[in-house]
């Protein structure tokens, strides 16, 4: 076999292996997803946050407050809405919101903040900024995982299936061992 029939029939199998692969990756690669998928892979949105009246004489009492999270986690882009409806005004981190007035805060990347918090009795809110899983990050999982497979299915294709052309035998309709004898055999004759 001559190096441009093997080059062909390589490239013929890394081509069907590819389409196999990427199938397999794909349907793989989906069901890990809905298996593990966390319910802050969504859309970016404004998430409120309100801070009920009587909040702050809780706070100095040592009560938590029911309504308000110790932590909470957010998706890239998402918007912290505060309301504060307290009659003293409340700090977390950043933001100063003002007694019956509203503060907000974009969630610019995935990160892990610990906020100074005044409407905690812990005094820290916790803040987890989760990138979210989108399409694109999806395709690029693909895109990783679907070269490597079809190059380890296709060397292991080469143990099991070597690359060869099939051979069709023409013989006449004479069989191949009357072709292979020698003289020195002894012909029988009935």
């Amino acid at each position: 076999m001559d190096s441009k029939t093997v080059i062909r029939l390589g490239a013929r199998r890394i081509f069907i292996l590819f389409l196999i692969s990427l199938g397999l990756v794909w349907v793989g690669s989906e069901l890990a997803y809905k298996m593990i998928k966390d319910p802050s892979d969504r859309a970016p949105e404004v998430i409120e946050l309100t801070i009920p009246d009587g909040t702050a004489s809780r706070v100095e009492a040592g009560e938590p407050v029911p309504a308000i999270p110790e932590e909470m986690v957010f998706v890239v882009g998402d918007t912290l809405l505060i309301r504060n409806q307290d009659r003293i005004d409340h700090q977390l981190g950043p933001l100063w919101v003002p007694a019956g007035s509203n503060a907000s805060l974009v969630m610019e990347e995935p990160e892990r903040l610990a906020y100074s918090c005044s409407f905690q009795t812990s005094k820290y809110l916790d803040l987890d900024v989760k990138a979210a899983t989108t399409l694109e990050t999806r395709v690029a999982a693909l895109a990783l995982a679907v070269p490597p497979t079809t190059m380890f299915l296709f060397v292991y294709s080469l143990i099991i299936w070597p690359l060869t052309t099939r051979k069709k035998e023409k013989d006449g309709g004479g069989s191949a061992n009357s072709e292979n004898r020698t003289n020195n055999e002894p012909q029988h004759s009935s």
